[in-house]
């Protein structure tokens, strides 16, 4: 069976705000995690992963799904400024998780990709398709986001796979997958102040 991915919820010590960058550490690591745990949960009902560059980009599907998923539950609460900085420093640290993770598979190679500006880019593409959809509260995504992301994996798996893979997706690992970020990202966020109700967000602005 595998295990629940443990998660931070608290500070240790109510001192103050933090920084965008502490928070974003915690969640881009919870983020992270349970991208890479539905990914390996794939691996486990049989899909067919195949190789580390196709593992990497449905991590990226992932991650950019549930980012924007941290950004409307940051609009719900929190200042444009303080927002717009938190957000910016998670996609930041995913990016450089990212980077790593590949380059610790493939090696330094030749030195001519920077995959962190491509996984910020790519982040950006996501957060413009998602910000089409409906999030109806900050417990859930509606019906059309999570098809969205469903077929963006689907696009991604072999043949064989394509016919569950999004029922696999929709109805088994997002909603714990967002239940998990949605846990983490609230209670690090706790000392901020409450804003305003739940709305949709804009891009991220390039760094």
């Amino acid at each position: 069976m595998v295990k629940p991915v443990r998660v931070r919820t608290v500070w240790f010590k109510k001192d103050g705000e933090r920084s965008p960058e502490e928070i974003a550490t915690a969640v881009a690591s919870t983020v992270w995690r349970v991208a890479d745990k539905a990914v390996d949960n794939l691996g486990r009902e049989n899909y067919d992963i195949i190789t580390p560059a196709r593992g990497f980009k449905l991590i990226a599907e992932f991650v950019a799904f549930l980012v924007h998923y941290c950004d409307r539950m940051a609009y719900a609460s929190l200042t444009p400024e303080r927002r717009m900085a938190v957000l910016q420093a998670i996609a930041n640290r995913l990016g450089e998780v990212m980077e790593e993770n590949i380059l610790s598979v493939i090696g330094k190679g030749d030195g001519s990709r920077n995959y962190k500006a491509e996984f910020i880019e790519f982040l950006n593409r996501r957060f413009a398709d998602y910000a089409e959809f409906e999030f109806p509260d900050d417990e859930k995504a509606s019906f059309p986001a999570l098809r969205f992301l469903g077929l963006q994996i689907r696009d991604e798996m072999e043949d064989s796979d394509k016919t569950w893979v999004m029922d696999q997706i929709m109805d088994i690992e997002m909603p714990e997958m967002m239940g998990t970020v949605r846990k983490s990202f609230k209670g690090l966020m706790s000392d901020a102040p409450v804003k305003r109700g739940f709305g949709s967000p804009d891009m991220l602005p390039p760094e």
